[in-house]
């Protein structure tokens, strides 16, 4: 029996799935196009003026610790100008620029989100649709009207061809075609977007490269993914998070208590004989209350957004942010996440005295008619295995090919040769073309049985191979197809264990393949079976023994789930369903991208516990630097404290202001860069913490007041 040599052909591209959803070794985590540089001029400049508006009262008022700050502004510019003197002034001045940097933070910050919208604006275009009048499967006459992709509505159809920008979010029911996505996620890769797979899900504003698509519009005008993803990076609806909520109402307890100690310390100075001036008074508030974190802190939060988007992440809360730091479970959907959407063939194990090549030749033509993503698989496998191209035409003879159907479960092919005998070839599921060869008086060997009992075992998916010629009916063999585990999945799951994170697989699939692929992938424990409803069921009773559970999705049965998860990931290649139940949407579709995820929500948390410790740390200095400059006239004994040797009690007071407002300015990088994070303990956290920012805040202030203090009494007159 044989069947025909190979002949050169043209090469059989089958679609591929797009290189960033293969782990760590692809494209994943392609980072965007704004420049690097935290402090640039350019930066700050354009900065300004959105800093210089940030003062209205209005604004201020929502961030009690500058807004003391500005009022402090506000009444020594006063007493300035009733009492002019040049401390006055230097004071007054510099309580301005205090307020002006801590606003400067927070437009760079958001200054950095709008630089980022200002490419995905270049995506948004006025665009027209070609509207399907009336669209059916294997349609292939496609009349159609074009209209403004702004007049769509959701169920509409449109065609979009090689060339063409695709007008409005959908998925993709018809076509398989090439997608250039850059604007979306800035690789220049094409993707592949098929209908009636788990990567048919399209974004508005991406370009059609080859072929043709027929798209099912999901979005109403301005509604729009990209829509939403410009609003999201320029940080336009970032609200407080708890832990941010928690940290301000301390910010301004402790402001109002300082405000009170302030008040009363003018009757007590009064009555010692050493009473202070508005100016004086106002810059001792200014440098006890926790000005630093207070300036710092809305540009933390938008910088963990930012850095996220970086990593084409695109998070719909800074609470999701947030809440990632300090995910305990992550719950990972099985297919389309861990393994590649569709399953594949993984080999060709021919029968007993069966050549391989006859089967891998018997595999490939019969699976010409095979649409689907399982079907083009063996034809890429055929070719990577074997070297085997498509037969050139006349290879086959008169060949009338039969396509694979859901009734059948087979495809194959009918050659026709010049002799007038006709060789039929025959590819499915093994009940199917066992009847089929039963059917043409064969047999099937208890060796293709066993075979395929094995792979089924395993978790695998057997598909016979049978021809049938002159000679007579039988089987080659068997096609293994299974799920495969994207590349380097199982390391960043180890990764994930080391920081403290357990993975849960969920699937469909029985017991027996969600084990095996389990133990292949390396996650801690699966969910075989899994409805939407067990899925939910798992997170909440994960909820409600106190952790926050993370969930990787892309399918509409994964919404649910999404919904429910403190941190709801999906998949951008996945369906409209789960990225709107998400909280979060991963441009690169790379399910270990949460690993990315959590380090950036741990920085987040780390950062500003890092700058909330230096910044009241740093206030004891400030501390030293003006009490014995106040009372050391009244209470000589004071000047013992003066351990800073300043020169005057004016100079201590500039100085320290000074600090208080350069400081802010020399954190801004990072504030928007975020703390280095390494896994390890809450307790060397802790520890780390404490000895770099703790003591940093305690010693830098000293250094610094000092430096300033010899320079300002060189240069500012009045001050010696």
């Amino acid at each position: 029996m044989s069947l025909l040599s190979p002949k050169k052909g043209a090469v059989h591209d089958a679609p591929q799935l797009p290189p960033h959803a293969a782990g760590p070794g692809g494209r994943g985590g392609g980072h965007r196009r704004v420049a690097a540089g935290l402090l640039e001029p350019r930066m700050l400049l354009s900065s300004l003026p959105e800093a210089l508006r940030k003062l209205r009262p209005r604004t201020m008022v929502k961030n009690p610790v500058l807004f003391v700050v500005e009022v402090g502004g506000v009444l020594t510019t006063l007493s300035a100008v009733m009492h002019a003197s040049v401390f006055a002034w230097v004071i007054s001045g510099w309580l301005w620029l205090t307020v002006v940097f801590a606003n400067l933070a927070e437009a760079v910050a958001e200054g950095r989100g709008r630089a980022q919208a200002v490419s995905l604006r270049r995506a948004r275009t006025d665009t027209t649709a070609r509207l399907l009048k009336l669209w059916r499967p294997y349609q292939q006459d496609f009349h159609h009207e074009v209209i403004p992709a702004s007049e769509l509505r959701p169920l509409d159809c449109v065609l979009v061809e090689a060339g063409e920008i695709i007008p409005g979010d959908g998925d993709v029911i018809g076509g398989v075609a090439s997608v250039d996505e850059s604007a979306i996620t800035g690789e220049s890769a094409p993707v592949i977007r098929a209908a009636a797979s788990d990567h048919s899900g399209v974004t508005g504003g991406t370009r059609v490269l080859s072929d043709r698509l027929v798209v099912r519009i999901t979005s109403r005008p301005g509604q729009t993914f990209l829509d939403r993803m410009i609003a999201l990076v320029e940080g336009a609806t970032r609200q407080k998070t708890p832990n941010e909520i928690a940290l301000s109402m301390l910010l301004t307890s402790l402001t109002i208590i300082f405000v009170m100690v302030v008040v009363a310390i003018q009757p007590m100075a009064s009555y010692a004989g050493a009473e202070q001036s508005t100016v004086v008074l106002v810059a001792l508030l200014v440098t006890l209350i926790p000005t630093t974190i207070g300036a710092l802190l809305s540009a933390i939060g938008i910088a963990g957004m930012d850095r996220l988007v970086q990593r084409n992440v695109l998070a719909m809360s800074g609470r999701a942010v947030e809440a990632a730091g300090d995910v305990s479970t992550l719950l990972l959907d099985k297919t389309g996440t861990i393994t590649f959407g569709n399953r594949r063939a993984a080999a060709f194990l021919p029968l007993p005295g069966v050549d391989p090549l006859q089967l891998a030749q018997a595999a490939q033509v019969s699976s010409l008619a095979d649409e689907t993503p399982e079907g083009r698989s063996v034809v890429r496998l055929a070719k990577q295995e074997y070297g085997l191209d498509l037969p050139s035409e006349g290879a086959l003879g008169q060949a009338t090919f039969v396509p694979f159907s859901a009734q059948t479960r087979m495809s194959g092919v009918d050659m026709r040769w010049q002799d007038g005998t006709v060789t039929r070839v025959r590819k499915g599921a093994a009940a199917s073309v066992a009847g089929w060869v039963t059917q043409s008086g064969g047999t099937v060997p208890d060796d293709a049985a066993r075979t395929a009992d094995a792979i089924a075992a395993a978790g695998g998916t057997p598909l016979l191979v049978a021809l049938e010629d002159a000679y007579g009916i039988a089987v080659l063999g068997v096609v293994h197809l299974k799920d495969v585990v994207k590349p380097g999945i199982r390391e960043r799951f180890a990764d994930l264990r080391r920081m403290g994170i357990r993975t849960v697989m969920v699937t469909g699939d029985n017991p027996r393949t969600a084990a095996a692929i389990a133990a292949e992938a390396g996650v801690d424990d699966f969910l075989a079976e899994a409805t939407p409803e067990d899925k939910l069921a798992l997170i909440r009773r994960e909820q409600e023994g106190g952790q926050l559970v993370a969930m990787t999705g892309d399918g509409t049965n994964d919404a649910p789930a999404l919904a429910q998860a403190d941190v709801g990931v999906a998949m951008n290649t996945g369906t409209s369903a789960a990225k709107e139940a998400g909280n979060m949407v991963d441009l690169d579709s790379n399910p270990t991208k949460l690993l990315e995820i959590v380090e950036v929500g741990k920085q987040l948390l780390i950062t500003r516990g890092a700058l909330t410790t230096f910044s009241i740390v740093n206030d004891v200095a400030k501390y030293f630097a003006i009490i014995p400059a106040m009372f050391a006239g009244a209470y000589p004994g004071l000047a013992a404290l003066n351990i800073m040797g300043l020169h005057s009690a004016r100079s201590a007071v500039v100085s320290a202001i000074i600090f208080n407002a350069v400081i802010i300015v020399a954190l801004i990088p990072l504030a928007l860069r975020g703390v280095r994070y390494t896994p390890s303990s809450a307790a060397d956290l802790l520890r780390r913490n404490l000895l770099v920012y703790g003591a940093g805040g305690l010693v830098l202030p000293f250094v610094g007041i000092k430096l300033i203090d010899l320079t300002v009494v060189q240069f500012i007159p009045g001050l010696g």
